[in-house]
């Protein structure tokens, strides 16, 4: 089973930048997060990156963290996870 909670404080480590207020649970929080990232609705539009190409970023980022080897397996399962269900338009 996964801690959400757990992951979100984890994913806050690597993105200490961002806001992530938990509003309805932890799952949805952060699914929508990851989803924002590899849509890099964080970039201005006309900067905005493939999601092929932010998925490497975000990947490369967290193997290259300090988290723990399950918390990183953790969040990149999610990472394929949501890009996999996502289509660009």
């Amino acid at each position: 089973m996964v801690d959400y909670t757990h992951l979100i404080a984890e994913y806050r480590k690597i993105w200490n930048n961002r806001s992530l207020a938990v509003e309805c649970n932890a799952e949805d929080t952060l699914k929508q997060a990851i989803l924002r990232e590899l849509k890099d609705e964080n970039s201005h539009p006309r900067v905005r990156r493939p999601l092929f190409e932010k998925y490497y970023w975000a990947t490369k980022r967290i193997m290259e963290s300090c988290l723990a080897d399950h918390d990183k397996l953790e969040l990149i399962g999610l990472h394929i996870e949501l890009a996999g269900n996502y289509h660009e338009d």
